[in-house]
């Protein structure tokens, strides 16, 4: 399964890439969707409308501006309630070394030093690399077809399958990857209906050393932008808006990922085959399908992700 994966998070380079139009009033309502709640998406994501243009792009950067600062209340909030807690743990060690306080003061210390980088991280301005990786659970930009144009839209990674519940969600939630011999079954109401791409340049997978689990980066050589194939699902939602998820298609993994330990490989496909996949015609499977395998195959060189 692709774990993580650095994205091209800057919707921009989307349109400059491809051509594609944002859908403003999407990313718009990911934040009123989310008001004060916990929104995961990668700091680059937001980072591309600190120069807005337009009056809709000002309107969203507002949005950014007023969730950023909800998130420093809730962390302020959060790092009193630990520093709170620290203080009593290390009053209580001061006179006697027990379990519960040593426990205690770990947990603190922990969560003390995680909200203070996540604060920074609020206010800063220069980007990392890793400020464009994503995890299941978070949003990237994800370019697909409406009404003939293509489109640039902010979806979860992990989809959410038609008729599904959250319920049912939580119970599967494996649903961030689409494997290629599932397709027909498991995927069927959106293969050969709704494709998109995500662009990633790097991924990264989880893989079992001797009994440790650890964490490979996996980067193309030569270095790309990979078009990375992806399902997507529009779910209403009474009363909120529209649920926008999406999954990336896995298949057996080349060589090199194999024989790093990983079973599994993200599928890029070729620049000449954007517009076929965008459009698929549910008739024809087997066009879909030979777009698949005519896929770009970058030799991956991994090592232990940092």
């Amino acid at each position: 399964m692709c774990y993580s994966a650095q994205i091209e998070a800057d919707y921009k380079k989307y349109v400059k890439m491809f051509g594609a139009a944002m859908s403003l009033r999407e990313f718009a309502e990911l934040y009123w969707e989310h008001g004060g709640r916990e929104l995961k998406l990668p700091l680059a994501m937001e980072a591309a409308f600190s120069k807005a243009q337009t009056d809709d792009e000002r309107n969203i950067q507002a949005l950014i501006a007023e969730t950023k600062a909800l998130r420093a209340t809730k962390l302020e909030q959060e790092l009193f309630k630990q520093r709170t807690r620290l203080t009593d743990a290390e009053r209580v060690l001061e006179t006697k070394t027990t379990k519960s306080a040593t426990e205690s003061k770990r947990i603190a210390t922990d969560k003390i030093d995680a909200a203070v980088r996540r604060l920074a991280d609020l206010n800063r301005t220069t980007m990392r690399d890793s400020d464009s990786r994503i995890y299941p659970g978070w949003y990237a930009p994800v370019m697909i077809v409406q009404d003939g144009q293509r489109v640039v839209v902010p979806m979860r990674y992990r989809c959410r399958l038609p008729g599904w519940t959250e319920a049912m969600e939580r119970e599967k939630p494996g649903t961030y990857n689409a494997r290629r011999n599932n397709l027909r079954r498991v995927w069927g109401k959106l293969f050969g209906h709704n494709h998109g791409i995500m662009v990633v340049n790097r991924f990264y997978e989880n893989v079992d050393r001797e009994g440790t689990n650890v964490v490979l980066r996996f980067d193309p050589t030569p270095a790309q932008q990979m078009l990375v194939a992806c399902l997507w699902s529009r779910t209403a939602i009474p009363g909120e808006p529209d649920l926008w998820s999406f999954a990336a298609i896995t298949d057996e993994p080349p060589p090199e990922v194999a024989a790093a330990g990983h079973d599994r490989c993200i599928v890029p496909i070729k620049p000449e085959n954007v517009d076929a996949w965008l459009n698929p015609d549910p008739s024809n499977l087997a066009a879909l399908y030979a777009i698949l395998d005519d896929r770009e195959r970058p030799y991956y060189e991994h090592q232990l992700a940092a």
